[in-house]
């Protein structure tokens, strides 16, 4: 008779795989992608390294893992913030913000997740992960063309090329140091939001109030799940 596991025993299942990728997280929050590695992460999570393999049995598909929470949060904290919009161009306005924010919030996550250099298969995660956030952002910005508030754009390329320069504006190696200064911080955020409307040619954004910074950053999240 073959063994079937118990509502509780896959609930407790999941509980330690969420563990072990919340301490990957805040590993990597900490320390950069780099730092990811299974006895660190171990301790993280309290629990022994064999543990540790028996749910990801080699280092990149912990940080796979990693990568995939990662992005599914930000992309559902972006359509919370876009559902809760008045309309289609406030929603554009809000998911751009809330990313802007989040990522500039937890910059080191961020760095570590979007942009660090990693190994070629856990790269392919990467692109996934910066695919679908370019997506959001896509079906955002074709949702305010068909309401006629954007003219007609190539909405694809245009989700891609404004995602790009939200990442590389603030936790680009050139993106500046903001991190002990708030007002800067906001400034940023609101200065590279801002830009993105109006490459989509919305040229009064501020004066129409569409770019407010409410957004929490990743750093905070992955410091009450650590």
């Amino acid at each position: 008779m073959a063994y079937r596991r118990t509502e509780r025993v896959l609930q407790r299942l999941a509980a330690r795989h969420d563990a072990i990728v919340a301490a990957a997280q805040a590993v990597a929050a900490e320390s950069g992608m780099g730092a990811v590695q299974i006895v660190p992460v171990a301790v993280r999570a309290g629990i022994a390294a064999g543990t540790v393999y028996r749910y990801f049995p080699a280092k990149s598909d912990l940080v796979a893992a990693l990568m995939t929470a990662v992005c599914e949060r930000e992309v559902a904290a972006m359509r919370r913030a876009a559902d809760a919009a008045p309309g289609p161009l406030s929603a554009l306005a809000a998911a751009l913000t809330t990313f802007a924010a989040r990522i500039h919030g937890g910059r080191r996550l961020a760095w570590a997740v979007l942009a660090e250099p990693v190994e070629g298969d856990v790269e392919v995660v990467r692109l996934s992960c910066r695919r679908t956030l370019a997506g959001e952002v896509e079906k955002r910005i074709r949702a305010a063309i068909e309401a006629r508030h954007l003219p007609e754009v190539d909405a694809g390329p245009a989700a891609v090329a404004l995602t790009g320069a939200l990442i590389e504006g603030l936790i680009g190696p050139l993106a500046p140091d903001t991190a002990d200064d708030t007002a800067k911080a906001r400034g940023a955020v609101q200065t590279l939001t801002l830009l993105s409307l109006r490459a989509l040619g919305v040229v009064d954004a501020r004066a129409r109030g569409l770019v407010v910074q409410t957004a929490l950053p990743m750093a905070d999240e992955i410091a009450r799940a650590g």
